[in-house]
């Protein structure tokens, strides 16, 4: 029996797009900012660390989510790839920048933090492999999502994996949250209400 598609078949594909445009409005505008608050290139200096700071160190998908999402509606690569690319651009731009222009890590408290992480191997780098697991995981559903395009295969999907699913998540985010908080402790970072 052919399946028909639902009046709601692309809703995913329009929370990514609204995510997407809100990561992106988010990048410019504090980029913005930081070339009002310093000049243009420290401002260019600081978005980029900034951004490779939530591409390195947050276990979701979100500063990478700028680069892969465009790109899976444009060319059809999985954002799983792109996810992928992103983290290594992230990496040799950093180790380019702790080599080079180190002190270009010390104008705002994000950005110390995040030198603070990559110039302590142990146990900061910790943090490093908690969110590319974290990142890889997320963006999997992420491409899991935008694949399924009618209401019954999403139903189908969720009906499938959800309690295993369900059990990886719960797991991994209690995993990650005890994590952060013991190793951001260690940097002195307070978590409001932690």
């Amino acid at each position: 029996m052919k399946e028909t598609l639902h009046p709601k078949a692309h809703q995913t594909h329009r929370e990514s797009l609204w995510r997407f445009a809100a990561l992106l409005v988010l990048l410019v505008g504090y980029f913005g900012y930081m070339s009002w608050k310093f000049d243009a290139s420290t401002g260019a200096l600081l978005a980029v660390l900034s951004w490779s700071f939530f591409v390195l160190c947050t276990p979701i998908a979100d500063g990478g989510f700028v680069v892969a999402f465009p790109i899976r509606l444009l060319f059809g690569v999985r954002m799983m790839v792109t996810q992928i690319v992103v983290w290594f651009v992230a990496v040799g731009i950093n180790v380019a920048a702790v080599l080079l222009v180190p002190d270009g890590y010390q104008d705002t408290a994000l950005t110390r933090l995040f030198y603070a992480i990559l110039t302590t191997p142990w146990p900061y780098w910790s943090i490093l492999v908690i969110s590319l697991a974290g990142t890889l995981l997320s963006i999997w559903f992420g491409d899991e999502m935008i694949d399924v395009t009618t209401h019954g295969a999403r139903e189908k999907q969720h009906r499938h994996g959800f309690k295993h699913r369900t059990i990886v998540i719960v797991g991994f985010s209690v995993l990650t949250v005890l994590a952060y908080k013991q190793l951001l402790s260690g940097l002195g970072v307070t978590i409001p209400g932690g």
